[in-house]
């Protein structure tokens, strides 16, 4: 292991509460043997709160064919993934989304279809279950990569002489700007300075992996190896994509999620400020009420 590598398992490892590891357990048993892992992250890890919340996790399966009964499902997750999901058990509610680990680990790389996920898992996450050593091992390389492909995405479009955490926030920023979110403006920064220690270490860690991709003269000056006018243009491309293919998601969980639409808007609600009611005829037509709720939203500001 590298030093970041090393940095990850260690976080990866921490004990989270039993409640937790029970409900990462059922998850992974509803998917029977294809299931390899589950990442638990998000604002209950965040805030050491489980009650009255929504837990976020992530399944690792080891092929989609293998964790569906239904064949439509399986096609979906490999067309549009992750598929996501409600689930329920002992009196906790959470969400899982479901990649394959060949998916995983493209989406925490340089070369990720969407940066949402190296973004989630650049972020500190749990390993809440595991079905061996082999299944722990690909999830700690696979998040390894997460930071250094966040990272070098975004070094050529920050500002000359950023901390790194200055470059966290300028990450997460962007990021957020490529997909539907409630997030108020300042969550980036919200983010970074809960543990400006972590994410200083990890960000140094990225950093000497990321030199290692470029190398230079002078290998701190890393954003002189690329060209900005380029990565800016990439990151428009890639929030514009982002954006579409949320709304496509959001389509496609209103066949999977049940309790969609409630979610939703307790979600925008909690995090826009914002006082949303839905309607009956909402709650049974999620994807309607998303389509009639999304113009008001986007110009209110709630959701950006």
């Amino acid at each position: 292991m590298n030093a970041l590598e090393r940095l990850v398992a260690e976080e990866l490892s921490t004990p989270v509460d039993p409640q937790v590891t029970a409900l990462a357990a059922a998850i992974a048993a509803k998917h029977g043997d294809a299931s390899r892992a589950v990442l638990f992250y998000g604002s209950c890890l965040r805030q050491k709160q489980l009650d009255g919340l929504m837990l976020d996790f992530y399944l690792i399966v080891s092929d989609y064919r293998a964790a569906y009964d239904k064949r439509w499902l399986a096609l979906a997750n490999r067309l549009i993934p992750p598929n996501v999901f409600y689930f329920e058990a002992a009196g906790l509610r959470a969400k899982y989304a479901v990649l394959s680990e060949a998916d995983f680990a493209h989406e925490c790389s340089p070369g990720a279809w969407t940066v949402s996920t190296a973004a989630r898992f650049a972020q500190p996450s749990r390993l809440a279950w595991s079905v061996n050593e082999q299944a722990r091992e690909h999830v700690i390389h696979a998040v390894s990569g997460a930071a250094p492909a966040l990272l070098d995405w975004t070094i050529p479009v920050a500002s000359d002489g950023s901390s790194p955490n200055d470059l966290w926030t300028r990450a997460f920023a962007l990021t957020f700007g490529a997909e539907l979110r409630a997030e108020r403006s300042a969550r980036p920064n919200i983010i970074v300075d809960a543990q400006p220690e972590r994410y200083e270490a990890i960000a140094l860690s990225a950093l000497a992996v990321i030199a290692g991709r470029h190398p230079g003269p002078d290998p701190t000056k890393i954003h002189l190896l690329m060209a900005p006018e380029r990565m800016a243009r990439w990151w428009r491309r890639k929030q514009l994509k982002g954006k579409a293919y949320s709304i496509v998601r959001l389509a496609k969980a209103s066949a999977t999620f049940a309790g969609g639409a409630d979610y939703i808007a307790w979600k925008i609600n909690r995090h826009a400020g914002t006082d949303i009611r839905l309607k009956p005829w909402q709650r049974r037509w999620p994807l309607l009420a998303a389509i009639s709720l999304l113009p008001r939203l986007l110009k209110s500001g709630a959701v950006r």
